[in-house]
């Protein structure tokens, strides 16, 4: 019998708020709220995306604006992220960094400093609550003007000693370059932030490397696409730059085809630090463990390179030294185990 890979130790460094949600506290909250859900997130879940072209991207970005619709009361902020963290804990996660924009909340819960105090209090009672330890990196939105990224930013760097642990940048890279907010990422950075901005996955190559040196990225979400450059592969794994792979929300959105298709072995051969994530579990199905259950199946990673891919997702968090290190002697604890 194979190892469990739910019994691995692992960190999960890519995972968006309103995309962690489940989908039956979706349906559930619908209801309760009086709120019609399309065919997408209902009947037909998960929804068939192709995020590619425009239209598609859009599509993708209705039905999470949906979704984040039901989440209407603080108790339901907090139901969120204690379901949130009790799926990390049963998939043997040790350590999650939950990605959160306060602004798309605002509105509903008091102003952004408001909304960031309730979504960093109801993650401290779910890493309670869950016995796992989660931070939070506060994401900017490309479609926004780069001054509200500023603005994020510096609320950031107000909250390091509450659990902010990163700055991001998610959305559409086609319709933002990394280099635009290069003044709030300085920002974070100066504060000691990790800079972890999305790249490589709409855009090629060049996108991940604009990352690198202009927003001077610790991590980039996704990545995938410096497989198509050996020697930006070369740079990441000489400057140990990790790659949030996130495999079913690739094919999801059609950047690959197929789960096959996604270049997680290249990236691991060339040397690529690699924290597989789930990004938005919600809308693609499938949590952190189908990641790594793809890994062994698809991938043909054998247990010792799996135990590596859970020890660079660890070396690549923000955890504290004495999380890291008892995550990291699980992690050998598990390949130490019989078969």
């Amino acid at each position: 019998m194979p190892r469990p890979l739910s019994e691995l130790p692992k960190a999960h460094l890519h995972l968006h708020f309103t995309g962690s949600m489940r989908h039956s506290t979706l349906v559930e909250l619908a209801r309760e709220q009086g709120l019609h859900l399309p065919d997408a997130l209902e009947e037909d879940w998960p929804p068939q995306l192709r995020a590619t072209d425009e239209r598609g991207w859009f599509r993708f970005q209705r039905l999470y604006d949906i979704a984040r619709s039901v989440l209407q009361r603080e108790s339901d902020v907090y139901r969120l992220l204690r379901e949130a963290a009790e799926d990390e804990a049963a998939e043997g996660s040790g350590w999650l960094e939950i990605q959160i924009d306060p602004s798309g909340y605002a509105s509903k819960f008091g102003g952004l400093t408001s909304a960031m105090e309730l979504m960093l209090d109801a993650t401290r009672r779910a890493a309670d609550h869950a016995g796992i330890g989660i931070a939070v990196v506060v994401a900017a939105n490309r479609t926004r003007h780069p001054l509200d990224a500023k603005t994020l930013a510096r609320l950031a760097t107000h909250y390091m000693d509450q659990g902010v642990v990163g700055f991001g940048l998610s959305n559409d890279e086609r319709r933002g370059r990394a280099r635009d907010f290069d003044g709030a990422f300085r920002l974070a950075k100066r504060a000691g932030l990790l800079a972890v901005p999305h790249g490589g996955e709409l855009l090629g190559a060049a996108s991940v490397a604009e990352c690198v040196d202009v927003l001077d990225a610790d991590r980039v979400g996704h990545g995938v696409r410096a497989a198509e450059s050996p020697r930006l592969m070369e740079r990441l794994a000489a400057r140990g730059i990790t790659c949030e792979v996130c495999p079913t929300s690739n094919v999801g959105l059609g950047v690959a085809e197929r789960a096959e298709d996604v270049p997680l072995r290249r990236l691991f051969e060339a040397g690529v630090p690699i924290a597989l994530g789930a990004d938005d579990p919600l809308l693609f199905g499938a949590r952190l463990l189908p990641q790594y259950e793809l890994a062994r199946q698809v991938y043909g990673f054998s247990d010792p390179e799996l135990a590596e891919l859970a020890r660079q997702s660890v070396r690549a968090s923000a955890a504290p030294d004495d999380v890291r290190k008892r995550l990291l002697q699980d992690i050998d604890g598990w390949l130490a185990s019989a078969d």
